[in-house]
């Protein structure tokens, strides 16, 4: 069911066949709109995988703060960057505003006949960070989560939002060793917080920046294909 409190988020759609069976709701980054992450799917996708429909929304439009108050899509403020406050870098009431908007897209996919154990939901930085706080806060385990260079929101605060059975949901999880906007150590720490709260967690790394590189893609679409190949046996 849809939310009654806010109107759905726009969404970029692209099918990759005819009556799809799955969903894959991809979360841009700080600055970012949706038709982001739309150039990946062609290099993702594999023969042989059931027919997706692709859906990448677009973050509401918000001052950030530490862009000097500049109005961007983003799917919550930013008050400091600075390394020695990066977990509490994140606005909360931003990012559980964005985890009931994507959730409100979660609900209209199982109208539209795609339950949540079919639908996999993917976020690069900004977008991971809300993908993962989503996650843990899931009382029906979506089918799988992606957290690309980002880190966990509010880490502090993840053992009282985890949901019993929320950790069922496979996680793939991957950071760029240099990267300059969300340190290397935030993913590593991530990661481990989310092992340590049950979540079965394939962790990638690459020698690159706040990117995303072929390799990665690759092993992602390896991870993804577990899933299906899972799902069908």
């Amino acid at each position: 069911m849809t939310t009654d409190t806010a109107p759905l988020l726009d969404c970029v759609e692209r099918l990759t066949g005819s009556s799809p069976a799955w969903t894959v709701l991809w979360l841009h980054g700080l600055g970012a709109d949706g038709n982001d992450f739309v150039p990946i799917v062609p290099d993702l996708v594999r023969p042989g995988w059931p027919a997706l429909r692709f859906l990448f929304p677009h973050a509401p439009v918000r001052p950030i703060t530490c862009n000097g108050g500049m109005r961007m899509r983003g799917w919550y403020d930013i008050v400091d960057l600075s390394a020695d406050n990066l977990f509490n870098r994140a606005d909360e009431a931003g990012v559980l505003e964005s985890v009931t908007q994507v959730e409100a897209l979660i609900a209209r996919e199982a109208e539209r006949g795609i339950p949540p154990e079919r639908v996999i939901l993917a976020g690069f930085s900004q977008g991971g960070a809300v993908t993962l706080a989503t996650g843990l806060r899931r009382a029906t385990p979506l089918a799988g989560l992606i957290a690309l260079s980002t880190y966990m929101p509010a880490m502090h605060k993840a053992d009282a939002a985890l949901r019993a059975g929320a950790e069922r949901q496979p996680l793939f999880m991957a950071h760029g060793r240099f990267d300059p906007v969300v340190p290397f150590m935030a993913g590593e720490q991530s990661c481990a917080l989310m092992q340590r709260l049950g979540f079965r967690v394939e962790w990638k790394q690459y020698p690159m920046q706040h990117q995303v590189c072929m390799e990665e893609i690759r092993d992602l679409g390896d991870w993804m294909q577990t899933l299906f190949a899972g799902a069908a046996g």
